[in-house]
């Protein structure tokens, strides 16, 4: 296999690049910027998502796209960007895989937010995004590059769409917004939890060596989703405090609290062209139902296997602190 891989700086990226070079595959990471740690026998290929020159240049000759290039972030300022990002640059691979001689397969990393939540169960593939959710633009984005991927399986394009959770653990630099989560608890910013708040947590090596299954065993024009373990936000905070050397939050704050001092605290720091970057609105509007989810399908189809989310939770917290 000879793949390229986008967005391999990044998160889920520099891990799926790894696994996928651990596994004996030819890697070309491509980037805005050469991942920090490129695997061993791995080629860095830089350029922008959008520049159709340098994507094609880059896909030239593989026979295998991880898409995983995405802006995920809850900053209002960014909300074009992740338009361009996430919507544009999902068309222009799908466009590009599709040209010239060799037979590609796709696999294009979505989110587990395109598939709920679901009031009062766990969402499966089956499910989709509640509509008034789609005011967040992340999440927006992310369910229309996921319905052009569909698309062009239906075109006959073989594409595959992986749908992670929410993985944690080492490499999280930048952070993304679950990676700034794990260091606000564990640095003992984060005093509180949100009371009836729930994750599907998931080691982010575990969701790497998903898209290395969604690839050799996946559907075209199939969606997996890639988990862990559902747990409680209490569980999840506690978790990650005690790995960090500290007394886990106490406080359960109802959702309706949280969602209208995120209001106030928006609107506040607005005024002086500022955004908040702890109690951020979108993020607090996507808790207001438990992110349940269950990755049955995956664990049947693609043999997907995950270690204990409690491991890999304690994983991400020490990479703060050490």
């Amino acid at each position: 296999m000879r793949a390229l891989v986008t967005g391999a700086a990044g998160f889920i990226g520099g891990h799926v690049a790894a696994a996928l070079a651990a596994g004996g595959a030819e890697v070309r990471a491509f980037d805005r910027q050469p991942p920090e740690r490129l695997p061993r026998g791995a080629e860095a290929a830089v350029g922008d998502l959008l520049d159709a020159g340098a994507l094609a240049r880059a896909m030239q000759d593989c026979d295998a796209v991880f898409h995983l290039a995405a802006l995920y972030s809850y900053a209002a300022a960014e909300a074009s960007a992740m338009e361009a990002i996430n919507v544009g640059g999902t068309r222009l691979v799908l466009e590009l895989a599709a040209r010239g001689p060799l037979r590609r397969r796709v696999v294009h990393t979505s989110s587990s937010a395109t598939c709920g939540p679901v009031a009062g169960r766990v969402a499966t593939e089956d499910d989709t995004a509640p509509r008034r959710e789609l005011a967040v633009p992340y999440k927006r984005t992310k369910l229309e590059g996921e319905r052009l991927a569909l698309r062009a399986a239906r075109e006959g394009l073989d594409v595959v769409v992986v749908n992670p959770t929410t993985p944690v653990g080492p490499g999280d630099r930048r952070p993304t917004p679950t990676g700034k989560m794990v260091s606000d608890v564990a640095r003992g910013r984060i005093r509180a939890y949100l009371a009836g708040g729930a994750l599907n947590v998931v080691a982010v090596e575990d969701v790497a060596a998903g898209h290395r299954s969604a690839f050799e065993r996946g559907r075209s024009g199939h969606r997996y989703l890639l988990g862990g373990e559902n747990l409680s936000m209490r569980e999840v905070f506690a978790i990650v405090a005690r790995a960090a050397g500290r007394r886990p939050p106490r406080i359960a704050v109802p959702w309706r609290v949280a969602y209208l001092a995120a209001g106030a605290s928006t609107a506040a720091l607005a005024a002086i062209g500022r955004e908040s970057s702890l109690l951020v609105l979108d993020e607090v509007r996507l808790a207001r139902r438990p992110m349940l989810f269950d990755d049955a399908k995956a664990r049947r189809e693609l043999g997907y296997r995950s270690r204990p989310a409690a491991a890999a939770l304690a994983a991400a917290a020490a990479g703060v602190v050490t």
